[in-house]
This record gives C-alpha cells, structure tokens and sequence, in this order.
C-alpha cells in the first residue's frame, strides 16, 4: 500500500476560500496552469492525500484549513472553454493539457495560520511556502511538517 502524501494548495479566497469548500463539500480544483503543480496532481496525489488549504493574496495570508484529495486526477474542463480564463487552446478533447483532483472539505481553522508567523516557526523552516519566490499553488509537505502545523493550530 501506499503511503499518504501531504501537500499545500494554493487558492485566493476571493476565487475559491476554505469556506467555499465547506458549503460544497467536495469540489474539482481547477485551473491550475503551470506544469509542475499538474504533474503533483497526475503522478503523485491519491485519495486520502492530506491537503493543507491555504489562502494566498489574502490579509493575512495563509493556511486556513484542511482538506482531503478524494479524487484522482481528471481533465480540467475549463482548458476547453472559450469563454473561461483557463482555457488553452492548444488543448483538445484527444489530448487535454490540463488535469485536476477531486478535494474534499476537512475543517476550518479557528484562525489562519499566517505565512508570517510560518515563516517565524524554526521547525518550518524547510516548508517551500517559506522560500522566496515561490510561488508554486500546489506544493509537498513533508509529514512532521503537517504534524507539527497541526499541533500548533490545535488540529
């Protein structure tokens, strides 16, 4: 059996919060367009992947929850339509660009952990949230990382 993984996911909460999971439960996370971040959701996301939700360009900005992966990757429909800011047209229905996993909702934080006080946490300091110019929307967190986030925040 495989052993689970634990990931970052990136959204702006006036596109998609951690509140907008919880009303819906469960939601395909599309439009990612940059080729690592799909490659994480093709090659290496399973079911049962732990996610931490962040909030990015956000005051503050943040980890405001949990989520879970519960389903494994698809095509993103957006990349076939016109009308979507994540269209591509490269893409066809032959062969899509794009990809997108199933999240499911977990809990919300009582308060966003904050990328500045991430950033002040010395047992974090390897977290790629932390690095400069990093701006990669779904990222791997190594499993103290995870555990040790969830015992500041009370998870």
């Amino acid at each position: 059996m495989a052993s689970k993984n634990y990931w970052l996911m990136k959204s702006e909460p006036d596109e998609f919060s951690i509140e907008d999971l919880k009303k819906k439960t469960e939601e395909l996370w599309i439009g990612v367009r940059n080729y690592q971040a799909r490659n994480f959701m093709t090659k290496s996301m399973m079911i049962g992947d732990e996610v931490l939700f962040y909030h990015s360009n956000a005051k503050p900005s943040g980890i405001a929850g949990l989520a879970v992966v519960s389903g494994l990757a698809q095509v993103d429909p957006l990349q076939f339509d016109k009308k979507s800011e994540y269209f591509d047209k490269r893409a066809t229905h032959e062969k899509p660009i794009w990809y997108c996993v199933k999240i499911k909702y977990k809990k919300t934080f009582p308060k966003i952990f904050s990328l500045e006080e991430i950033k002040k946490d010395k047992a974090l300091s390897k977290m790629l949230v932390v690095k400069r110019g990093m701006r990669l929307s779904i990222q791997p967190v190594d499993k103290k990382d995870y555990e040790h986030i969830l015992s500041v925040v009370g998870g």
